[in-house]
């Protein structure tokens, strides 16, 4: 494969996650003859998560303060961008992606002209036994309605946070990431803006430690912020 490839893992107090998951990228590297690149940014963890990344030499990034996930997802993007990768992954640091799907998601991009992929658990049936909570699919289901309702465009899993893009996406999202909800929001924009998406199955595992940056009391807060966004994102004028 000659694509550069770079897997962006945002990390916030994931101490007994990130090495595993670092592991297991590498692994798999030796075992596929593959070359995925890795960088961490770590999103000023206050556990020993950047002690973990310093005593085993992994490539991070360190942020004096907490950004949430889009600014340390955007900083990821900085980094491809200034290093001009090819194809940029968002990859989970709790252990819930598997990096033997990066080559499915990158798939698309590298043979069929796609300009971003999403990894799903709900293309599928069979493919992922891990669904998330029901209230959780239900306020997806909800989300996607809203995309399809102002894109035309139906996508089943919003919240994924396993997602590949091409150099052109690189490039915008490195200037311009939301900090909020960034996942159906980008989708959104990405979709006014005609580029070319596509869902991809995956399998994604169950948080073995830690919390979700969504706790389960704002579910239904974030719902209804996540649609007021995504109206605003499609009413905008896109050249």
């Amino acid at each position: 494969m000659k694509e550069k490839v770079i897997l962006i893992i945002p990390a916030y107090n994931e101490e007994k996650n990130i090495l595993k998951t670092y592991k297991s990228i590498i692994n798999y590297n030796k075992k596929s003859k593959c070359n995925y690149d890795i960088i961490v940014i770590n999103d000023g963890s206050t556990d020993k998560t950047e002690e973990i990344l310093v005593k085993n030499k992994i490539k991070h990034i360190t942020l004096i303060h907490n950004l949430g996930i889009g600014g340390a997802v955007q900083t990821g993007y900085k980094y491809a961008y200034e290093n001009n990768y090819d194809i940029a992954v968002q990859f989970d640091g709790d252990g819930q992606h598997d990096v033997s799907y990066v080559k499915d998601i990158i798939k698309p991009i590298i043979e069929e002209n796609y300009d971003f992929t999403i990894g799903s658990r709900y293309i599928d049936n069979k493919t992922s036994s891990f669904k998330s909570t029901f209230a959780r699919r239900i306020g997806i289901r909800i989300i996607s309605s809203f995309i399809k309702l102002f894109t035309k465009k139906r996508v089943l899993d919003t919240t994924s946070g396993f997602r590949a893009c091409n150099k052109n996406i690189i490039r915008e999202f490195a200037f311009n990431y939301p900090t909020e909800y960034p996942e159906p929001i980008t989708t959104t924009e990405l979709l006014k803006k005609k580029y070319k998406l596509k869902e991809v199955a995956v399998s994604m595992n169950e948080r073995e430690n830690g919390q979700s940056s969504i706790k389960a009391w704002k579910n239904v807060y974030y719902m209804i912020n996540v649609c007021l966004s995504i109206i605003m994102v499609a009413i905008r004028r896109y050249k």
